[in-house]
C-alpha cells in the first residue's frame, strides 16, 4: 500500500471511527517488542518540568497584546532546557512579538508525556484566553506508545476544531521523525520512521480539513538533526537541546505569522515558487510530501474557485523562509516576559 493511501486511510478511519491500521507484521511483532523495551529502557521514561515561560513578551512594543496558545507534549514545553527563554514556546513568543510589532502572551498547557487525548483538555484550559493563534506540537508519544493511528488522529481533530470554534487561528506541528533518535535500534529505528512519517501525514490530512494549517517538523527540525545528533537531541538522547527546540521555533514561526497575516519579510500570499516544490496538491499527496521534509506548510487552497479536485480537498504546499534557530534564540533571550 501506498503512502498516500496508508495517510487518506487513518485520516478516513479517524474521521469515521474505523479501528487501527496495522504498520507491522504480526511475525515480526515480537522482535520489535523487546527492542522496543530496550530503547525505552534506554531512553527512560520523560520526567521532570520545563521552565515555566508563560508571561508577556514584546512589553515595550505598541498596541494590545496577541495571544500565543501552545499545547502539546514535552516537546511543547520545552523539557531539558535550564532557563525560560530557551524554550520553544518562549522563542515563537518573543519572535511572533518582535515580528508583528505587538506583544504576545504566551500561555502554555502542554504536558510533559501528553498524548493526542490530551489535547482537548488542554485546549479547554486555553479557551478562557481567547488565543489569536494556538500552536500544537504532537505524536511522539501517540507512537512510542503504539496508539492506534485513527484514535490520535480524532483526537487532534477535536482539539483543533474546539480552539477554531474559539476563534484561534491553528498550526500544528506534525508528529517528529522518531527514526532519528539514537538509541533505537534496527530494525525498529525503520518502522519509529515509517509510523511517525505516516502519523505526521494523516494529522495534515486531518488539519487541513478542518481549517488548520500544519508544519512538518520531520527530522526536527531540519537535516542537521540527523547529521548533529550530539548537537540537536538533549541528555536522555530523545528530547531536542536548546539547539533543536530552536529549530522547531525556526520552522514554526513563519506559518504562525503567516497564519495572522503578519509580514515576515515577503509577501506571505506571494505565488508559490516552484523551483522550491511548493505550489497546490490533492491534499493526501501534499501531506506525504511534507512528513518527508521538515519545515514544510500545509494549508488549504482553492483551484478555479473549488476547494476539492477528483481527489479531495486541494492543499497548498509552502517552504515559508525565516528566521535562523541563532536569531529566534537571540530574540527570546533579550525579551524577558512580564509575569
Amino acid at each position: 500500500m501506498t503512502r498516500v493511501r496508508v495517510a487518506r486511510r487513518i485520516a478516513m478511519a479517524a474521521a469515521y471511527g474505523g479501528g487501527g491500521i496495522g504498520l507491522l507484521s504480526a511475525g515480526a511483532f515480537g522482535l520489535v517488542r523487546a527492542e522496543a523495551a530496550l530503547a525505552r529502557r534506554a531512553i527512560g521514561e520523560p520526567s521532570g518540568t520545563a521552565p515555566d515561560a508563560n508571561g508577556v513578551y514584546g512589553v515595550h512594543q505598541p498596541g494590545e497584546a496577541l495571544t500565543l496558545a501552545l499545547l502539546g507534549d514535552s516537546s511543547a514545553t520545552g523539557l531539558g532546557v535550564v532557563v525560560a527563554h530557551q524554550t520553544p514556546g518562549a522563542m515563537l513568543a518573543a519572535g511572533l512579538a518582535e515580528l508583528s510589532d505587538r506583544p504576545v502572551r504566551l500561555v502554555c498547557t502542554a504536558t510533559v508525556g501528553a498524548q493526542s487525548s490530551d489535547l482537548v483538555r488542554q485546549a479547554g484550559e486555553v479557551e478562557g484566553a481567547r488565543p489569536d493563534v494556538a500552536v500544537i506540537m504532537i505524536g511522539a508519544n501517540d507512537v512510542t506508545h503504539r496508539v492506534k493511528p485513527p484514535t490520535a488522529v480524532r483526537h487532534l481533530d477535536q482539539a483543533v476544531r474546539l480552539l477554531l470554534e474559539g476563534g484561534a487561528q491553528v498550526v500544528v506541528g506534525t508528529c517528529p521523525d522518531l527514526g532519528t533518535v539514537e538509541p533505537v535500534p534496527q530494525p525498529l529505528r525503520w518502522i519509529a520512521r515509517r509510523a511517525s512519517r505516516a502519523l505526521a501525514a494523516a494529522q495534515t490530512i486531518t488539519v487541513v480539513e478542518a481549517g488548520g494549517r500544519t508544519v512538518s517538523l520531520g527530522d526536527i527540525l531540519g537535516p542537521e538533526f540527523a547529521a548533529s545528533p550530539s548537537e540537536m537531541f538533549g541528555p536522555d538522547r530523545f528530547h531536542p537541546s536548546v539547539a533543536g527546540y530552536a529549530s522547531a521555533a525556526a520552522a514554526l514561526l513563519p506559518s504562525v505569522c503567516a497564519a495572522l497575516d503578519v509580514w515576515i519579510g515577503e509577501d506571505t500570499e506571494a505565488t508559490p515558487d516552484l523551483l522550491r516544490g511548493e505550489g497546490v496538491r490533492p491534499i493526501a499527496l501534499a501531506a506525504v510530501e511534507a512528513a518527508d521534509e521538515a519545515g514544510t506548510e500545509v494549508a488549504g487552497a482553492q483551484v478555479g474557485g473549488r476547494d476539492r479536485g477528483p481527489r479531495g480537498r486541494w492543499a497548498l504546499l509552502r517552504h515559508r523562509p525565516g528566521r535562523s534557530t541563532h536569531e529566534v534564540q537571540a530574540t527570546a533571550e533579550e525579551d524577558a516576559p512580564l509575569r
